[in-house]
Formats: structure tokens, sequence, C-alpha cells
């Protein structure tokens, strides 16, 4: 079986507890922040096009909400903040259905006959050809020979928006949940009608659960099938991972496809508000698939960049399981011991091996932040009519470790910011779709801490006005994150 860590992995063990009194403004430490300014003279091959339009000609699709947050410029320092509200993206409260909805379509479309390029590169695939409208908007192939099972592991999110689409298409899906997703999150998983394997361990053990439960199906019928990601003879168990590893990396690659298309609405939000091109763009990092989306498309020749133009890119993962960031500073891809997070979309031990040679090159910088600076930026951008789960306000503590306290000039400086600079953070998920640190109970209890001080995320929020300025899709008037779809 090929094993998620790279052959000659070096562990390092997570982060301790932050100790300062107030963590959520404690100096960055060195140990939390890597740049590499010449990144962004790196230019990315020209990524498909293809996800992007099947996204916009699916029923229910909408461009999510750009929000412009006034106040966090000033607090900040640069010109304009706008940040990216993936809280109901497609029916949920995350952006991972984009990468999912594209995976199982290409997935089932080859099933029915399609066919995929040389060395298994996702060809561009005829909006329409093979897909017919399923009951939420979702594509549902035509053609496809058996029913099957889509496996998957998750942290949270991926593994919803694997099980809704397989629901919608008339397929099925296995996940694997890894140890700290809250139940809140494996209910609405088992509520799409997904088998669910709770797995007594961190993220990368539940990714190699759903490997080998794929393998030992293909083992059964005497033969690897396209569950293992090779193209062969196809198997009704198929593995739809957004982590690549060596010998699995064509479906993780249609995943990263699908998120490009988060990026192209921002394009055409920004222009449409007279912004321009942003000058720092701020991701969550898990396993860095999102992150490889976003150097992909920014690092990308276009017809009026050309080569070394194009904003910082900035990637933000918890302290308690920085492996993109220890990896970047080793300059090899490493796997580091995992801890408790809020954040538990975010709490992977091991960058994927697609996503890597992209962010080692592409990334201008990389920081951890501590559970309390997490905490304070979901109460802030709520209070500013931006609702965040924990791994969408991670973007905004990032940029706060980055451009403010001790050392900050050199990291703007680094990042390339001055006080007209445009800043975009992406804002992942909702709240409902990590209720960690929220009031979800009865008796108005919160549910049981992760991290050091993540009770912090319970607390009320500090004071703001509302100057949220949406741009692109209507909030929903159920209130966002909060509809029962959501």
């Amino acid at each position: 079986m090929n094993e998620i860590f790279p052959s000659g992995a070096i562990t390092t063990e997570a982060p301790p507890a932050p100790a300062h009194p107030d963590g959520a403004r404690r100096p960055l430490g060195p140990a939390s922040w890597y740049a590499r300014p010449a990144a962004r003279h790196w230019t990315a091959p020209p990524a498909p096009t293809a996800a992007h339009a099947f996204h916009a000609a699916l029923p229910d699709y909408a461009p999510t909400r750009l929000v412009e947050l006034p106040s966090l410029a000033a607090e900040l320092g640069v010109g304009r903040v706008f940040v990216k509200d993936e809280s109901s993206r497609l029916g949920l409260p995350a952006f991972k259905a984009l990468g999912a909805s594209w995976a199982l379509h290409r997935v089932l479309a080859e099933r029915g006959g399609a066919t995929a390029g040389a060395a298994g590169a996702a060809e561009p695939v005829e909006v329409g050809a093979g897909v017919a409208a399923g009951p939420a908007g979702a594509g549902a192939v035509t053609g496809a020979a058996e029913p099957v099972t889509f496996v998957t592991a998750t942290d949270g999110n991926h593994g919803r928006a694997v099980a809704r689409i397989a629901r919608l298409l008339g397929q099925r899906a296995h996940v694997f949940v890894s140890r700290g997703v809250h139940p809140e999150a494996v209910a609405a998983i088992e509520g799409e009608g997904a088998r669910v394997t709770r797995v007594a361990g961190p993220y990368d053990l539940a990714v190699r659960e759903a490997a080998r439960a794929v393998e030992d199906v293909e083992d059964a019928e005497d033969g690897p099938g396209a569950g293992s990601g090779t193209g062969r003879e196809a198997s009704p168990t198929v593995l739809v991972q957004d982590s690549g590893r060596p010998g699995y990396e064509r479906i993780p690659g249609w995943i990263v496809e699908g998120y490009a298309t988060l990026f192209a609405e921002i394009d055409a939000q920004l222009a449409a508000v007279g912004a321009g091109a942003p000058d720092l763009v701020a991701v969550p990092v898990g396993v860095g698939s999102l992150a490889q989306a976003a150097v992909t498309h920014y690092r990308a020749p276009g017809p009026d960049t050309g080569a070394g133009a194009g904003p910082a890119l900035l990637a933000v993962e918890p302290e308690a399981a920085a492996c993109v960031l220890a990896s970047l500073r080793r300059g090899e891809r490493v796997s580091v011991a995992t801890g408790d997070t809020a954040m538990a979309g975010l709490n992977c031990g091991t960058p994927s091996s697609l996503a890597w040679p992209a962010l080692r090159a592409g990334l201008d910088a990389a920081v951890a932040v501590s559970e309390a600076r997490g905490a304070r930026a979901v109460r802030d951008l709520a209070a500013l009519g931006v609702p965040s789960g924990p791994c969408g306000a991670a973007s905004l503590a990032g940029v706060r470790a980055a451009l403010t306290g001790e050392g900050a000039a050199d990291r703007r400086a680094a990042l390339g910011l001055g006080p007209t600079a445009t800043l975009v953070l992406l804002s992942t998920e909702g709240p409902a779709a990590n209720p960690h640190g929220q009031d979800t109970s009865a008796h108005g209890q919160s549910p049981e801490p992760h991290g050091s001080d993540a009770n912090a995320y319970s607390q009320p929020p500090e004071p703001h006005g509302q100057d949220a300025n949406p741009h692109g899709q209507a909030p929903d008037p159920h209130g966002p994150g909060t509809h029962p779809e959501a």
C-alpha cells in the first residue's frame, strides 16, 4: 500500500501550547513564520479551466459573496480588505463542494465512456455532455455501468461534500472521520446517507485507513481498479481524497481544479468594484490543496501579467498542525505530529505530494497561529457580518499575526505590502461546518474545548461597526451559515 508519509519523512513534535497570557496578541515567534519573496517571480503552468464552466452550468450555482471590511483595512494599515465568504456553497457550509463535485463528475464521466488525456491528465469536458441536472442542481452523469462507492477520509468538510454529491448522483459514500471532528459535523455526514467509520487517531491515520479499505475491496476483486487512482479496470469502490501521495494524484488533481472556480469568482468580483488585482491573498491550509489552487491561479501568466506578477500568497495553519510551514522551513515535504485544535479542518500532519511542488515554489510566506488568535478572528468576523468557522477565520488571524506586532515592518516588506495594498482573505467555512467552541447545547454550554485556549471561541464578540459591503451573492435571508441547508 502506498503510504501517505513521504519516504524518509521527518516527523516533528507538535508545538507547545502558547504561554503568553493573551495568546491573541502575543508576539509572533520566528518558528511561526516563513517568507520567500522570490516566490512571486515563479511562473506556474496554465491550469485547466473546464471546472468553472461546469459549476456555472449547475442550476443551483451562484458565486459566493465577497465582503469588503474597511475597519479591518484601517486596523491592518492597508488600502482595502475583502473576505471571500464560503459559508454557503452549493447548499453546504464550506467551499469543499467545488472540488468534490468536479472530481466525482470526472470519475463518473470516465466510467460512462468519457476519456482522460495521456498520463491521466484531465482534459476539458464539454459541459452537458453526459450530464443531467440532479435534484439539487448537481450534475448527474448518465451511463455509469454500476453504482459506485466513493471512499474518503475527512477532518470535516471534505467528507460531507463527497457524501452530498454522491447522494445527489445516486451513488454511495463511505467516509473515514478522524479524531477531533465535532459530533455535529459527523452527524451531518451521516445525514447525507454516508457510511461513517470513526478513526481513533489523527487525519493522516484516517487517510491511510480509507486507502486500505479501497485496496481491500480491490484485492477481493483480483486486481486494482479506479479506486487506486491508476485508471485501470474500473472498481465499484473509488478513493476520492484531496490529499495526493505518490501513485495517487490524478483524482486529487481534479479536486484542485474544482477549487479554481473560487478564484475566478474573486477576479470578477474585484473587477466589478474597481479593486483590481489583489496584493495579498491569505489561504487557510490543511494538506495544501486549496493553496495549490491559489498558486496555480495567481502564478500562471495572464494576458496582462506575464511572469513575475501576481499577489503575495500567505498560507495560514494552526500551531498544532503546521505541516506546510515545517516543510517550507526544511525545504522538503515533512510530516508533523498534530495536536488538538478548534481549526479541525486544518488539523493535517502531511502536505499533499501533489500540492507540495507548487507550494514550495509559489508561496511567499507561511504563518502558524495560536488558538487564541483564531478565536478572536471568529468573533470579530461575526461582529462584522461574516459568519466564519475556526478554519475560515484562520486567514484573518494569519494576516494579523503577519502585519502587526513586533517585527511587522520586516514581514510587510517581505510580502511587498504598502499602505494602499488590497488584501483578500479566504473564509473557507461557516460556523455550521465546524461547531467547535460554539454554544450549541440545550443548556447553553459550549462543547468541549480543543487546544490550550480554544474556549476563547465561545467568548462574546468584541464590538465593531457593521461595515460589511458584500459583492456577489446576496446574504441568505435566513442568516448566513444558519439556513437549514448550511
